[in-house]
């Protein structure tokens, strides 16, 4: 089979969550020994991840960020300040422990799985990076498509078998982050094909290019946009696949994987900002289903990220200014769900606490 086919399969098997399962976690949440709801959007999230899990009594005791790396050849055009060997460079000070994911990861207890999915340079000598590398960095896709059919359904599967080696370890909650010199720009491109937005309002500063470098990074957008014939018109696109290998990215590709995965697997994911949004985007995309398992981290500061937000009728759980990647928003937000799970299966009811309950 191809990797195609292969893909098709798993997405095929892939079922939406049981809303009795939520409304059986609202009736235990209303019993609790507090005024009804007076928790808010942590009610919220308990009752969503206990439809997952099928329970009332959820729970996330094991959690990992699965961090894919790759490069892109639209580095080429001019959309980054940083060079592209700045993508090995913080793989190797992810190992170290040095980054921004390895302090907030391990704030909340996840562990981080790397991945080099598509990196331009060698990083097999760095231990703990698990080298799946499908090419080395995509081709510009400015000038062509970025990836075959093919190479974009290999780095989907990759995320896939992460979700599943992850799961069959006994995690069971996910979270998806990247490091790609560059890749705001393919993500700016998947959420324009997919939503329709105009490319000005999904386009930001990325790493941080002024003005002049926004507009050529939008200009770069579009005409990767017209060379692979994608209209960005906010119809459904009824390739998605060949969308992302079109104008995505290989780690971008691995993320929607794991997305994937995850709702295969059965256990909740959470997306971290714009790239994983977009890669998360991509894999709604292809297979439904899976916008039942998805929790967004956070609000990214870059613009499209909100886009790709209402497009997926998803609430982030934080808002914090927030748009480095790595996956450190959805480390963060490990917390707040870890702790609306303890909320919902650790608290007494008013009956087995003895407490008067509300007469009204």
């Amino acid at each position: 089979m191809s990797y195609e086919d292969v893909l098709s399969e798993i997405i095929g098997g892939i079922r939406p969550t049981d809303p009795a399962q939520e409304q059986a976690a609202w009736d235990r949440l209303d019993q609790l020994t507090k005024p009804p709801r007076s928790l808010g959007k942590l009610e919220t999230l308990a009752a969503r991840v206990a439809r997952v899990q099928g329970t009332d009594h959820p729970s996330v005791d094991r959690k990992a960020i699965v961090l894919a790396a790759g490069d892109h050849g639209v580095v080429a055009e001019g959309v980054s300040p940083f060079p592209q060997d700045v993508t090995w460079q913080m793989m190797a000070n992810f190992v170290a422990g040095g980054a921004a994911i390895n302090q907030i990861a391990g704030s909340v207890g996840a562990d981080l799985r790397l991945f080099d999915v598509g990196v331009l340079s060698d990083v097999s000598h760095l231990p703990g990076v698990r080298v799946q590398k499908v090419a080395a960095g995509t081709a510009n896709m400015a000038l062509g498509p970025a990836m075959t059919r093919s190479e974009a359904a290999q780095a989907v599967l990759v995320g896939v078998s992460a979700a599943r080696d992850l799961v069959s370890e006994g995690y069971d909650l996910l979270g998806t982050g990247e490091m790609g010199i560059g890749n705001t720009t393919p993500s700016a491109a998947l959420t324009a094909a997919f939503t329709g937005a105009e490319v000005s309002r999904v386009v930001g500063r990325g790493t941080g290019l002024d003005d002049e470098g926004v507009a050529r990074k939008a200009d770069v957008v579009r005409r990767a946009l017209a060379i692979n014939n994608i209209v960005a018109d906010g119809s459904p696109q009824a390739d998605p696949l060949g969308v992302l290998a079109a104008v995505g990215g290989l780690e971008i590709a691995a993320l929607a994987g794991v997305v994937i995965g995850a709702a295969e697997q059965g256990v909740c994911v959470i997306a971290d900002g714009f790239i994983s949004g977009a890669a998360t985007l991509c894999a709604i995309r292809m297979c439904p289903a899976c916008i039942d398992y998805v929790f967004p981290s956070h609000l990214s500061v870059e613009p499209g990220h909100a886009i790709v937000l209402e497009a997926l009728g998803l609430e982030p759980i934080l808002e914090m200014d927030m748009r480095l990647g790595e996956g450190t928003g959805a480390a963060l937000a490990m917390g707040i769900v870890d702790a609306a799970c303890k909320m919902i299966s650790g608290m007494a009811t008013f009956a087995e606490a003895s407490v008067s309950g509300s007469e009204q």
